[in-house]
């Protein structure tokens, strides 16, 4: 059964497709059959910019489980961060690389 539930927000941000890394300016949230993970429905993500192309797209399909996990993860990241990281009008980066995280050590 479809549901056609579907919700899209304007974003902002950046994704990683085959072609390499392109703006983000909108997300596609809605539940449906998958298309290559293994369940019945999914939660898809569909992160996007229309403007550059169908290859401009990064999508996700997830179980309900882990969305709500997702979902659960991100709120406690955003929450744990201090508010002066969180909460201040992001400002370009001139092209600057992220410096690399020294993870686990």
């Amino acid at each position: 059964m479809c549901t056609y539930i579907t919700e899209s927000i304007e974003a902002t941000g950046s994704g990683k497709g085959a072609a390499g890394w392109f703006r983000l300016s909108e997300v596609s949230v809605y539940l449906d059959h998958p298309v290559h993970a293994p369940a019945d429905h999914t939660l898809n993500i569909d992160f996007l910019d229309p403007a550059s192309g169908p290859s401009a797209r990064v999508a996700v399909e997830l179980t309900v489980d882990t969305a709500r996990a997702l979902v659960r993860a991100i709120e406690s990241t955003l929450a744990a961060a201090p508010a002066e990281l969180v909460w201040r009008q992001a400002q370009p980066r001139s092209g600057r690389q992220r410096p690399e995280r020294n993870v686990g050590g």
